[in-house]
């Protein structure tokens, strides 16, 4: 069947395996090679996304081909071996789901394209964002297929950690490429009725009579190394209102709670709090925070391992709330190392949120920024999923779809980079898992969002 690579070097080798080789008529991102491609009218054929020939298995693309026909499918992909170094891997792929929207889903190199859904028309033109603006475009005629058969190998050429991987959207260097995926997000959902419109709807914040102003909330569990920076930099804040520390311990058994105790001795508005419970993720460590008599009018994280990187972190924070009437503020961070030298890409500002489309676009990107800060009535009304990955960004997506959410591109915070971070080297199954995750909050989003629009809210 036809297959189309993108370099001249692949056509030989693999016309030599069977294949009808052609090469793709300009690059991936390009619109206009996608309309090439759908004006020759072909049925089906694949598309290889790689630099290197792919060791086909036995009757491989025969498969893919009929389990798409057979199936109607729009789009198909499959499981596959990944040759990384000297080792050889099981790269397994995740289910696609009407929240798969981000822009890196993993489809591996090899996809199976059904040519009749294509659809020129519904396609904008884009220099960068083609294959993710046709994959949107197939995804609302069928849901892509995931194929979970190890069908060929692969020879990964990116040998970077998951944790080196994950800021690369946010790289200033690729700022163009974002402006075009963000529009053809955009467009993507204004066609499946999910775009929120641009609006200024106030937050009603319930005013309290007791606690603090501010509660600073560092759930932890097993960072003896890091809880003392981070408490510390809490405890150094220069504010004219009151605020607190309060600090969960999640069972910690290498003498974090022991540190935290010292520290709560010497520091008064240090509060260390032990759950009851012992199922809890990250998500239901902030939600005993917050349901704490502790608990102030407003909510600012800290991660155990991370800094605040001045005094008045708390103050430009609230300065947000006061003035915006929002329910959620995020600010920006930098990345630098443990002894807090700057790391590349340097500052994580996420610019790509704009009071315009931000809302729109969350549901595309993979994070929205650090620190985090809520109104405290905001988590009481909707509290945090109970898990440790993905809590923040459900309670973003939450807030966004009926208010706006205010922010501070300037860096607040200090994302220390080091190897004891739960997410600097994630296996494969960990990464699925975390994607998975995420791609299920988006579904809900999704669905909530249209349901919203369909009301005229």
């Amino acid at each position: 069947m036809m297959l189309y690579v993108l370099s001249d070097d692949l056509i030989a080798p693999f016309q030599q395996m069977g294949f009808e080789t052609v090469r793709f008529p300009g690059s991936y991102g390009e619109t206009a090679a996608w309309r090439r491609i759908a004006a020759t009218g072909a049925g089906s054929f694949l598309v290889y996304f790689g630099q290197s020939v792919l060791d086909m298995g036995p009757g491989a693309a025969r498969r893919m081909d009929t389990a798409g026909r057979e199936a109607g499918a729009s789009l198909l992909y499959a499981d596959y071996y990944e040759h990384k170094e000297d080792t050889m891997l099981t790269h397994r792929t995740i289910a696609y789901q009407e929240g798969s929207v981000r822009d890196d889903f993993d489809f591996g190199p090899l996809v199976w394209v059904n040519g009749s859904m294509l659809r020129p028309d519904e396609w904008e033109d884009y220099a960068y964002a083609g294959w993710y603006a046709v994959r949107l475009q197939l995804s609302r005629c069928s849901l892509p297929l995931h194929l979970g058969e190890l069908l060929y190998t692969y020879d990964e050429s990116d040998l970077r950690k998951s944790g080196e991987k994950q800021f690369d959207y946010v790289n200033p260097r690729n700022r163009e490429v974002q402006v075009e995926m963000e529009l053809a997000c955009t467009a993507h959902l204004k066609r499946i009725g999910a775009y929120v419109a641009p609006f200024d709807r106030p937050y009603e914040d319930t005013p309290v009579s007791e606690g603090p102003t501010v509660s600073v909330v560092i759930p932890v569990r097993n960072r003896v190394r890091t809880i003392s920076d981070a408490v510390l930099s809490a405890v150094a804040q220069q504010a004219e209102f009151d605020y607190n520390v309060l600090v969960v311990d999640n069972f910690s058994t290498d003498g974090t709670r022991e540190t935290v105790e010292r520290l709560a001795a010497s520091h008064p508005q240090v509060h260390l709090i032990v759950p009851s419970r012992t199922d809890l993720g990250i998500g239901g460590c902030w939600n005993e925070a917050v349901a704490s008599p502790y608990c102030g009018r407003y909510v600012v994280q800290l991660d155990s391992d991370d800094l605040y990187q001045g005094p008045d972190t708390l103050t430009r924070v609230v300065d947000v709330f006061r003035k915006e009437s929002c329910p959620m503020v995020i600010g920006a961070y930098s990345m630098t190392d443990f002894d807090k030298r700057p790391l590349p890409p340097g500052l994580i500002d996420h610019k790509e949120w704009t009071a315009e489309n931000g809302r729109n676009n969350a549901l595309r990107i993979n994070g929205l920024g650090a620190p985090r800060a809520f109104c405290r009535s905001f988590l009481r009304e909707h509290p945090l999923p109970n898990t440790s990955y993905g809590e923040d960004y459900a309670m973003g997506l939450r807030a966004s779809r009926e208010w706006n959410i205010g922010r501070i591109y300037d860096s607040l915070y200090l994302c220390r980079r080091w190897e004891g971070n739960s997410d600097a080297a994630l296996s494969n199954d960990k990464v699925n898992a975390n994607n998975l995750y995420k791609d299920t909050l988006r579904t809900l989003e999704i669905r909530a969002r249209r349901a919203l629009v369909s009301q005229g809210r």
